[in-house]
């Protein structure tokens, strides 16, 4: 299972510890599940998971998210951008994690925004779904 995660869930994963998408992130940190990224991808989720507000519900700090990242960026796949499939979703953001998954042959796009992604997901082949429904997916 090859997946794309969108920004959305690693900032749910960073609140939430206890949550889905944080049983998602330690199962690709223990390579149990491949996760793609790219590079504006990863930076976009460095900026977001920094943000003052995410760090203070997390009770974490900026070292502690680059210490999280750090860990991450050594497991996922890297995906080169080979082409740029914009305009298809109505966030330029959200087109980023559907050209990661695309470009990264992905079977699942992780997000908590299914109805944004539903209908291009379909296009490219993916299924869109929240990390819980994963989770529900993997131990079936």
């Amino acid at each position: 299972m090859r997946i794309a995660l969108d920004t959305d869930v690693m900032v749910a994963a960073l609140r939430s510890p206890t949550g889905a998408s944080a049983e998602l992130l330690r199962r690709i940190i223990k390579s149990e599940l491949k996760a793609l990224a790219s590079v504006p991808l990863f930076i976009e989720y460095e900026a977001v998971m920094t943000r003052d507000e995410h760090l203070a519900v997390a009770g974490a700090t900026i070292r502690d998210v680059s210490n999280l990242l750090d860990v991450v960026a050594g497991t996922v796949e890297p995906i080169e951008i080979r082409y740029l499939w914009r305009p298809q979703l109505t966030d330029t953001d959200d087109d980023m994690v559907l050209e990661c998954a695309v470009n990264g042959a992905a079977s699942h796009l992780v997000t908590f925004n299914v109805q944004d992604f539903q209908p291009a997901a379909l296009r490219f082949g993916l299924t869109a779904l929240r990390p819980g429904e994963l989770l529900k997916e993997i131990r079936s």
